[in-house]
């Protein structure tokens, strides 16, 4: 395998998913200020969520990926809703393939953990190229207008996300 995957759980592993995510930051195309594009990146260190960083066979940080639990407009009570913060692979390293290996994780981390979450949200810059890729797992459920350009709001149940991944082959990660 070319790359693997580590949950951030010591302040070692938070501080390279954080300064990943800042030292690329132009290419993360954040449709919001830095300040609340910031929050978002370090929402999962500071709040109750979960960071993750991939690496490849050189032990460096190709990708971060992140969520929470629970939404603002419910003062994160809603437990049972997970947010997608932040998805980044370095460009080089993109494709189908480890996006889809960062799904069957993040869905099997969720279940391992006996998780009661019920649905996956996330945003994300309105794109064309992007909306053909999320509406494979995902639900269009919104489009806005910020200041900072269009953002779409998608949605899908946990057990969608987890058949889907389960359509592809692989090894189990826990």
């Amino acid at each position: 395998m070319d790359h693997y995957f580590s949950i951030c759980s010591a302040e070692m592993y938070y501080e390279k998913y954080m300064a990943f995510l800042l030292e690329n930051y132009d290419q993360l195309r954040m449709p919001y200020s830095f300040t609340v594009a910031l929050s978002f990146l370090a929402s999962p260190v500071l709040m109750e969520g979960k960071a993750f960083l991939c690496f490849n066979d050189d032990d460096e940080v190709i990708g971060a990926f992140s969520y929470i639990y629970g939404t603002g407009e419910n003062q994160y009570e809603d437990k049972h809703i997970v947010q997608i913060q932040v998805v980044y692979f370095l460009e080089q390293y993109r494709s189908s393939r480890l996006f889809l290996h960062a799904l069957q994780y993040v869905t099997e981390y969720i279940a391992y953990m006996e998780e009661d979450v019920k649905e996956f949200r996330f945003w994300t810059s309105s794109d064309d190229s992007l909306r053909k890729l999320f509406t494979k797992i995902a639900e269009r459920v919104a489009s806005v207008e910020t200041a900072n350009g269009p953002l779409d709001e998608y949605r899908a149940s946990f057990l969608a996300w987890q058949s889907y991944a389960a359509r592809f082959q692989h090894e189990p990660f826990f």
